[in-house]
C-alpha cells in the first residue's frame, strides 16, 4: 500500500474507526493533520483541532462541571441598596432598588418591604431588582427593605445571611400646598404647570402622592373680580400666606378636622384623599371688606363677584374694631352676646347670623336706627336682611379686613 506523497510521519499504529459504519482504517498523524486510509483506499484528513476537540469532549465537561462548582461555592452578595441604609428623607413614591453581585435565577426569593404597599418586583437581568410602588408611603414612613437568605444566583449562587435595611420617608413638600388647594377650588387663584410638566389630575391617587413629594413647576394665574387689596394676603404662593392659611381652615372645616389653618399630617392625608375621590370645594371662595372711611360699609366679594354692599357699623373709640385682616373661625345663626359696657355694666344681647372672625369681633345683625358710622363695641353690625343674605357666604376660613379710619 503506498502512503500519500510528503507523508513524512512515521505509522503509530492501526485502529478501527468507530462512527463510520461498515469500514475500517488506519490512523496516522502527518504532522498538524491526522490521515485516515479508509478499508477502500480513500484518504481522509482531519485538522489537529478536531481531532483533539474530539478527544477532549470529556475533559470539558470535567472542566466545566468544576467551573460551575466553584462559581456555586462562592456566596452571593449584595452590592448595594437604594434608598441606602439610614437614609431619611427619602421619596415615598421613588422605586426601591436592590444591586446583587450576579444575576438572580428565575424564581429566586426576593426582597419585601415593610410596612407591605402594593407594587412589583422587576429584575434586569443583571443583578438588579427593582420594587416599584403602585401607589407609595405616606410622609415619614419608617421602611424595611428584608433581603432573606436564600435568594440565588442563575448560576446557582446563594445569598448566606439575611439582609435589612432601614431608611425613612421625608415630609411632603410645602410648595405643593397652595397648589393642591388651588385644585381643589380653596383659593381666588388658578394653577397652571408649566410646559412639559406633568400636572397629576384629580382623581389619581399615585399621581397626587408623587407629586406632593416632588411638586412639577407651574404659575398661579389671579381670578378676575376680586379686589387690588387682597393680593397683599398671597405672598406670592408661599405655604404661610394668610390666604393659604384660611384656605386649610376652610377645607379643615368640610372635612370635619380642628380648625387651625396649619397643614399637619391629618390635613395632608386629607387633602391626597380629596383629590383622589375628586372631592373639591363646593361653596366657593368669599373675602369681606369692612371701610372704616364714613359712611363705614362691608363690601363682599363671591367666586370673583361683589354679591354685597351695605352700610355697617364699627366700634366706637373706646371699643374700636382692629385694623387687619383675620378669617373666620365660628359662626352662629343666633347667639346671646355677652360683654361689658365701656361704664362697666353688663350685656346679654340677643344676636343673629353671627361670623366671627377675631376673638371678642364678628360680623352679625344688630338693631339700629342707622348704619354707616361708629356705634358697636368692636363688631361690625349690619341690618337683619343684609346679614341674613351675606351669612351664608362668611364660611369658615373666610377673610374679613377691616381698614384703618
Amino acid at each position: 500500500m503506498a502512503r500519500p506523497a510528503g507523508n513524512r510521519a512515521r505509522w503509530r499504529g492501526s485502529a478501527p474507526l468507530s462512527g463510520l459504519g461498515q469500514f475500517r482504517g488506519r490512523i496516522a498523524a502527518l504532522g498538524g493533520v491526522i490521515v485516515i486510509l479508509l478499508a477502500a483506499g480513500t484518504w481522509v484528513a482531519l485538522t489537529h483541532a478536531s481531532a483533539q476537540s474530539t478527544r477532549s469532549r470529556g475533559g470539558n465537561s470535567t472542566r466545566h462541571a468544576k467551573v460551575v462548582a466553584q462559581a456555586r461555592a462562592v456566596p452571593l452578595t449584595v452590592v448595594s441598596v437604594t434608598p441606602a441604609q439610614g437614609v431619611r428623607f427619602a421619596n415615598g413614591t421613588a422605586p426601591v432598588k436592590v444591586q446583587f453581585s450576579a444575576p438572580l435565577a428565575a424564581g429566586s426569593p426576593m426582597p419585601w418591604i415593610r410596612p407591605a404597599v402594593p407594587g412589583t418586583w422587576t429584575a434586569d437581568g443583571k443583578g438588579g431588582v427593582e420594587f416599584v410602588p403602585a401607589r407609595g408611603f405616606q410622609q415619614w414612613t419608617h421602611v424595611q427593605v428584608v433581603i432573606p437568605a436564600g435568594v440565588r444566583s442563575a448560576s446557582g449562587q446563594r445569598l448566606a445571611q439575611a439582609t435589612t435595611v432601614h431608611f425613612r420617608v421625608g415630609g411632603f413638600a410645602p410648595a405643593r400646598l397652595p397648589e393642591l388647594l388651588a385644585q381643589l377650588g380653596y383659593l381666588p387663584v388658578s394653577w397652571i404647570p408649566s410646559a412639559g410638566q406633568v400636572a397629576p389630575s384629580l382623581g389619581s391617587a399615585a399621581g397626587q402622592l408623587s407629586a406632593a413629594y416632588a411638586p412639577p413647576a407651574g404659575t398661579y394665574a389671579w381670578q378676575p373680580g376680586y379686589p387690588f387689596r387682597l393680593r397683599a394676603f398671597w405672598a406670592g404662593g408661599s405655604p404661610s400666606g394668610l390666604i393659604v392659611h384660611g384656605a386649610i381652615m376652610a377645607f379643615e372645616s368640610d372635612h370635619g378636622l380642628a380648625m387651625d389653618g396649619v397643614a399637619g399630617a391629618q390635613v395632608w392625608q386629607s387633602l391626597l384623599h380629596a383629590a383622589a375621590a375628586h372631592q373639591v370645594n363646593t361653596h366657593g371662595y368669599s373675602y369681606a371688606l369692612a371701610d372704616q372711611h364714613y359712611p363705614e360699609k362691608l363690601t363682599v366679594w363671591h367666586n370673583g363677584r361683589v354679591i354685597l354692599r351695605t352700610p355697617a357699623n364699627t366700634g366706637i373709640p373706646v371699643a374700636p374694631t382692629a385694623v387687619g385682616t383675620d378669617p373666620v373661625y365660628l359662626r352662629y345663626q343666633s347667639q346671646i352676646m355677652k360683654g361689658t359696657n365701656p361704664d362697666g355694666s353688663k350685656y346679654a344681647d340677643p344676636v343673629a347670623w353671627v361670623a366671627y372672625f377675631r376673638a371678642g369681633e364678628a360680623v352679625h345683625y344688630f338693631p339700629r336706627y342707622s348704619y354707616g358710622s361708629q356705634q358697636s363695641l368692636g363688631c361690625v353690625e349690619l341690618p337683619w336682611g343684609q346679614a341674613k343674605y351675606v351669612w351664608p357666604y362668611l364660611t369658615y376660613g373666610t377673610l374679613v379686613t377691616v381698614t384703618p379710619n
